[in-house]
C-alpha cells in the first residue's frame, strides 16, 4: 500500500452555519423539535432568519467541522462538499482553505445557493438545527478524485450525506475507492432523527463491510437499536462492527472492538456555551489518534479534548489550536 498523502478526506454536506442564542419560546411558536436537525426549503429559511435575533455566521457543516479540528490538531486533512459560486460559497471556500484544509471540490455555476444552517441555541446550550441543502445536494459522484480519495489513509462520511440521492451514490463510490486502496472507511451517524430515516441503510453499510468505524451518540445508538437499554445496544453495535466509539455528554465515551469496550471519562468544562459540533470535534480527535497509531483510549482522550474545547464558546469550529492545547494537557502530538 502506497504511503498516504493526507491523514483524514471527509465528504460531506457544505453548510454555511447562521447561529442565534434564543429561549425555548423561539422553537415552539416555529414548531421546531429541541436537540434535532430538520431538513427545511427556502421558503421557511428566510421565515426563520427574518424572526431571528443578531446571529453568528461561520462555516460549517458536519463532517467539515471534523475535518477542520483533524487539522487544528496538525494532520493532512482534504475535504468534499458542494457549493454554489456566489457570495457565501466563496466565503466557505476561503474559510477552510484557511484551516489548513486541502478542498478543491469545484463550485456549481447555478442552481440553489450554497447550503445554510439556522441554528437556534438555548441557555442550556442545546442546539436546534433547520437546515436548507441548497448546492450541498448538487455533489455528484464525479465531484469524487479517486486518486485524491485512494491517497488517504481514513475516508469519513457524514450520515447526512443520505439524504440526497446524488450525494448517497457519491459516498458509495468513493467508499468503494477506500477499500480498494486499502484505506478505512468511517462514518458518522450525524443524529436520532437521521438514524430514523435510514436505520436500516446504515445497519446495512455496517454489516456488508461498506464502512469500518462508526461514531454515534447515545441518542443515535437507541435509535439504531431500537431499543432504551444501552449495554444491550452496546453488544448489538460490537457484533456489527469492527470498531466504534459512542459519546455520552458528561460521562465521556466508550470505544468498542472486537477486542473489548473501553471507557473513557470526559475532559472537564468550566461552561457549556454551545452544543454544536460537539460530536463533530469528537471524532476529529479520535481520527486524529487513529491516525498516528496511538490506541483506542488515547484515540479517545484526543477526542473528547476536541470536544471540550468547541462546547465552551458559540460555533462549531475550534477557536484555538488544538494541537497546542492537546499538548498542554499531557496529550503529546
Amino acid at each position: 500500500m502506497t504511503a498516504a498523502k493526507y491523514d483524514v478526506l471527509g465528504i460531506g454536506n457544505a453548510i454555511f452555519d447562521v447561529l442565534v442564542q434564543t429561549d425555548e419560546g423561539f422553537l415552539s411558536r416555529h414548531g421546531m423539535t429541541k436537540g434535532g436537525m430538520s431538513l427545511i426549503d427556502q421558503d421557511r429559511a428566510a421565515a426563520i432568519y427574518g424572526d431571528m435575533g443578531p446571529a453568528t455566521e461561520m462555516s460549517g457543516g458536519s463532517a467539515a467541522n471534523t475535518i477542520v479540528g483533524v487539522a487544528s490538531l496538525g494532520a493532512r486533512a482534504a475535504y468534499v462538499g458542494k457549493v454554489k459560486q456566489d457570495k457565501i460559497g466563496s466565503m466557505y471556500a476561503h474559510d477552510i482553505r484557511a484551516a489548513g484544509v486541502a478542498f478543491e471540490t469545484k463550485p456549481a455555476a447555478d442552481g440553489p445557493a450554497t447550503g445554510c444552517s439556522y441554528i437556534l441555541v438555548t441557555p442550556d446550550g442545546e442546539r436546534t438545527m433547520n437546515t436548507y441543502l441548497g448546492a450541498a445536494q448538487e455533489l455528484t459522484p464525479a465531484d469524487i478524485d479517486a486518486d485524491q480519495v485512494a491517497a488517504s489513509a481514513i475516508l469519513y462520511l457524514e450520515g447526512y450525506l443520505w439524504d440526497p440521492k446524488s450525494a448517497k451514490e457519491a459516498f458509495v463510490k468513493a467508499a468503494a475507492i477506500a477499500h480498494q486502496a486499502g484505506r478505512q472507511v468511517a462514518l458518522t451517524l450525524s443524529d436520532s432523527f437521521c438514524v430514523d430515516r435510514y436505520r436500516g441503510e446504515f445497519l446495512e453499510l455496517m454489516c456488508n463491510g461498506t464502512v469500518d468505524l462508526v461514531f454515534a451518540n447515545e441518542a443515535e445508538l437507541h435509535s439504531l437499536y431500537q431499543t432504551s437499554d444501552f449495554e444491550t445496544a452496546l453488544k448489538q453495535l460490537r457484533s456489527d462492527i469492527g470498531l466504534a466509539a459512542v459519546t455520552r455528554s458528561e460521562k465521556g465515551c466508550v470505544v468498542v472492538s472486537k477486542e473489548g469496550v473501553t471507557a473513557v471519562p470526559a475532559f472537564p468544562v468550566k461552561k457549556i456555551v454551545d452544543t454544536t459540533g460537539a460530536g463533530d470535534l469528537f471524532a476529529a480527535g479520535f481520527l486524529f489518534g487513529l491516525s498516528r497509531g496511538v490506541g483506542h483510549e488515547r484515540a479517545g482522550r484526543f477526542g473528547g479534548l476536541a470536544a471540550a474545547e468547541v462546547i465552551q464558546h458559540i460555533g462549531a469550529r475550534p477557536q484555538v489550536s488544538l494541537k497546542e492545547l492537546a499538548q498542554q494537557n499531557g496529550l503529546p502530538v
